[in-house]
C-alpha cells in the first residue's frame, strides 16, 4: 500500500446543509452524483460529504486510498489483514461501476480501498475527479 490518502469522508446528517456550509467558505466545483453522496476537489486529495443513506452516516468518518486496478483492490486488502487490520469489506463490484472493499486499521478505523475508473490517479498518487 502505497503512503498516501486518496480520500476523506466525513459522515453528515443532512447532505444539503453541509454541502452549503463548505461553499459558504468558498469551496466550490462539487460533485454531487446522487442524494447520498458530493466530493469536492482538495488539491491532490478529494474532500467528501456522505448522508446516512449511503450508510455512513454521522458522525463518522473514513479514509480512502484509490488504486489503479480493480485487482490492486483485493491486493492491498491483503496486505492490511497480514498487517494485523481486519477487512471490513471484501473486494467487490459497486453500484457505482469500480471495485471497492474496506479494511479497519487495529484501532478500527475504516480505509476503503477502491478503484473508480471515473477518477484520474496519477503516478504521485493525486487524484482528480
Amino acid at each position: 500500500m502505497q503512503q498516501r490518502i486518496s480520500l476523506v469522508t466525513l459522515g453528515v446528517k443532512d447532505l444539503g446543509r453541509s454541502r452549503a456550509f463548505y461553499e459558504a467558505l468558498g469551496w466550490s466545483g462539487a460533485l454531487q452524483p446522487d442524494d447520498e453522496v458530493c466530493f469536492f476537489q482538495a488539491g491532490g486529495m478529494v474532500f467528501g460529504l456522505w448522508t446516512a443513506l449511503g450508510g455512513h452516516g454521522a458522525p463518522g468518518i473514513e479514509l480512502a486510498h484509490n488504486v489503479g486496478s480493480p485487482e490492486e483492490v483485493g491486493a492491498v486488502l491483503a496486505e492490511a489483514e497480514r498487517a494485523g487490520g481486519t477487512v471490513v469489506r471484501p473486494a467487490g463490484r459497486a453500484d457505482w461501476g469500480g471495485t471497492t472493499g474496506a479494511f479497519a486499521d487495529p484501532d478500527e478505523y475504516v480505509w476503503e480501498v477502491a478503484h473508480n475508473p471515473g477518477w484520474t490517479l496519477r503516478e504521485d498518487g493525486t487524484i482528480r475527479i
